[in-house]
């Protein structure tokens, strides 16, 4: 670990250059250099019960807690696996969001929601107070449905403020919600209505991405009636949002969708709310029940139903958005996932709404009607802290500074990055022409499964290296194991675990507990392994070099992904890269490299040697790749994260590609397929 002294970061030669945070943002930090971040994190590692009691006396508890704030086994050989977090406090999540901000601190009248539409000239806001009184007229229409505590719901929304509503009004009387994102399919919005038993469903009727429309209602019908055919229906009711349907601007080109109606069990959103009361108790919850499931797809078999539960979950959001973003009260904070993705629950939604801060909800795409949208939006609401995926960046990178240069952006402070490991060369971008070379980057390692960030910089406190998450958040204790299992200590590279929960980690896989032992904790008993590989250099930074099985171990050499990857796109004529293994008869494995393009580039054999070449110049001959193959485009999920596992078996030529549901286009296999290189085979 570092020492508390910035001086001692200065770059030696070979080195990448450290970017020391702005004095002017340290003034107001609330953690304002690297001793303070090192004297707090050792406090949370050293005492972390007197740490969170510390964190909770800021929350509503019926009362606060006064047992043993963690009990736990991460050790698989000596029974099961647990983590409860102040067991038998009671609280509400929804009250401490939104009771707490407008009867305790007076913060009613400030705006909880900016929501800007899929058109620019579409946009409302919301406060506190209407936010409460929308989330507790839905409740009682819930409860009145014979919604209740324990019970699923499932949530299949566009990026809507009624999303919010939901989520909250879930919260508030107990029951277990389970958001679905609404560019799902119909196949995989049935298996996890499924999975969880949900008893209701609220959708809405369409919503446009860009210049397309799509039939929410429709795709919601078909997954309902595949579920009556397998015989395992539980929805009793559907309960719809008119979000185009009506004569509002959420439509403005006026497409007609035919909204399916079945009489049984659908009901209009605004039809049940109009008399619905504005007042409801909260149903105060242990600080172990569920708050919500929310599903991440595994590499092979279903989708795993990851559970968090109400204490931890809210404490650990709240104060990693407070700390990590390092929020003021002025601040107006966008970040662009969809809440559909765990980015979107904890830091759109409860992280934000915990610490009373303006969230701002997009439910547009980055290049429409535009490519310059995202920046259009921050000039219009004076954006001051950003947050956004490092494939975003590379896709408005392909634009150049020309439609930067057009809007104000001197209200940015911070900017992040979360989904995968940022390459230095858009980290150098974002930070350059984004942030004018004066908002640090906080780049945030974590995982549905973690909750929030598990390791991350603080903007007033962390010197940056572009590319490394740096250093673990309070509670976090990391380390770095070879394949024996074994600490390694000091500059190390190897698998990523964690010795001892944080507050949110997940505690099990819905309804099958078995599979979350064996995911998480059996391979290395005692640990929680991420699944992710590692690098920790000197100083002690941490660098994630993708997914444990995106590792290639060539001629006996550890080589990550995103090395080999960053090493090609640094070439001028290459937009995105993406590296997989493939078996080799003596090496053991070889580099099969798909690269994509900057537009007006032609693929050729010259380029092909270009970019050996430069692979072998940046990293060693080890890493020189064996296969190139040009790709027009690379399988994403709809989130924008590539599939590597689906690139592992076009470079074997195995067409059993597992479970592809989150696939966003599914042409870009086949065009992959019919270009492979040949020799590969």
């Amino acid at each position: 670990m570092l020492r508390g002294s910035d001086a001692a970061l200065a770059p030696t030669d070979g080195e990448s250059p450290v970017y020391l945070p702005p004095a002017n943002l340290r003034l107001e930090a609330h953690v304002q250099d690297l001793a303070t971040y090192l004297e707090m994190y050792r406090k949370s590692i050293a005492h972390p019960e007197e740490f969170w009691l510390e964190v909770a006396r800021d929350f509503h508890w019926q009362p606060l807690p006064t047992g043993k704030v963690f009990d736990y086994n991460f050790d698989i050989t000596r029974g099961d696996i647990y983590v409860h977090f102040m067991k038998g406090a009671k609280t509400n999540v929804c009250y401490n969001l939104l009771d707490r901000n407008v009867t305790e601190r007076n913060l009613g009248e400030k705006i909880a929601l900016l929501w800007e539409g899929n058109e620019p000239t579409v946009s409302t806001a919301v406060s506190y107070y209407c936010l409460l009184k929308q989330v507790c007229k839905l409740s009682n229409v819930l409860k009145k449905l014979g919604v209740g505590k324990g019970d699923r719901v499932a949530i299949y929304l566009p990026m809507i403020p009624e999303l919010v509503y939901a989520m909250l009004a879930c919260a508030r009387i107990g029951a277990i919600h389970s958001v679905v994102f609404a560019g799902f399919s119909s196949e995989s919005l049935c298996e996890r209505i499924l999975d969880s038993q949900c008893t209701l469903l609220i959708t809405a009727d369409g919503v446009f991405r860009g210049e397309k429309p799509i039939n929410l209602k429709e795709i919601a019908d078909e997954a309902l009636q595949k579920s009556r055919e397998r015989g395992q229906f539980a929805v009793k009711n559907c309960i719809v949002v008119k979000h185009v349907g009506g004569d509002d601007n959420n439509n403005q080109k006026k497409t007609k969708l035919q909204t399916p109606w079945n009489a049984d069990i659908d009901r209009w959103w605004h039809e049940l709310m109009l008399d619905a009361s504005e007042e409801c108790e909260p149903e105060w919850l242990d600080a172990e029940d569920p708050l919500f499931i929310l599903y991440t797809s595994g590499s092979t078999g279903k989708p795993k139903g990851v559970v968090h539960t109400v204490a931890g979950y809210l404490l650990y959001t709240a104060l990693t958005f407070k700390y990590v973003f390092d929020y003021h009260d002025a601040d107006v904070y966008w970040c662009t996932a969809d809440i559909g993705w765990i980015t979107g629950h904890s830091y759109i939604v409860y992280g934000p709404l915990a610490n009373g801060a303006t969230s701002l909800m997009f439910e547009g795409i980055p290049l429409y009607p535009h490519v310059g949208r995202f920046w259009e939006v921050i000039e219009k609401y004076k954006v001051t802290k950003f947050y956004t995926a490092p494939t975003a960046i590379r896709l408005l990178m392909k634009y150049g500074e020309e439609p930067v240069r057009k809007y104000d952006l001197h209200s940015l402070k911070v900017l992040g990055t979360v989904g995968e490991p940022i390459n230095p060369e858009a980290w150098l971008w974002y930070y350059n022409v984004i942030g004018q070379k004066r908002c640090p980057i906080v780049d945030t390692f974590w995982q549905t499964e973690t909750g929030g960030h598990v390791l991350t910089p603080l903007p007033a406190a962390t010197p940056l290296k572009p590319g490394s998450a740096t250093f673990p958040f309070f509670g976090v204790l990391p380390a770095v194991l070879n394949d024996h299992g074994e600490e390694l200590q000091g500059e190390a590279e190897g698998y990523l675990v964690f010795k001892q929960p944080w507050p949110s980690i997940m505690r099990t896989v819905y309804g099958n507990h078995e599979r979350f032992e064996n995911t998480y904790f059996k391979k290395f008993p005692g640990y929680y392994m991420a699944g992710d590989g590692c690098q920790r250099d000197k100083d002690g930074y941490y660098w994630i070099t993708g997914r444990i099985d995106d590792m290639l171990n060539v001629s006996g050499h550890l080589l990550s992904t995103s090395e080999v990857e960053s090493a090609l796109t640094k070439h001028p004529a290459v937009a995105e890269a993406a590296v997989v293994s493939c078996p080799h008869a003596v090496k053991g494995e070889s580099l099969y490299c798909f690269v994509t393009l900057k537009d007006e580039t032609m693929f050729t054999e010259s380029l092909s040697a270009e970019l050996k070449k430069q692979v072998r110049e940046k990293i060693g001959p080890i890493a020189t790749p064996d296969f190139i193959q040009n790709a027009p485009g690379l399988p994403k999920t709809r989130s924008g994260k590539i599939m590597r596992r689906v690139l592992r078996q076009i470079a074997r030529n195995e067409k059993d590609l597992g479970d592809v549901s989150t696939l966003a286009d599914p042409r870009v296999v086949e065009i992959l397929f019919s270009q492979r290189c040949e020799a590969a085979a």
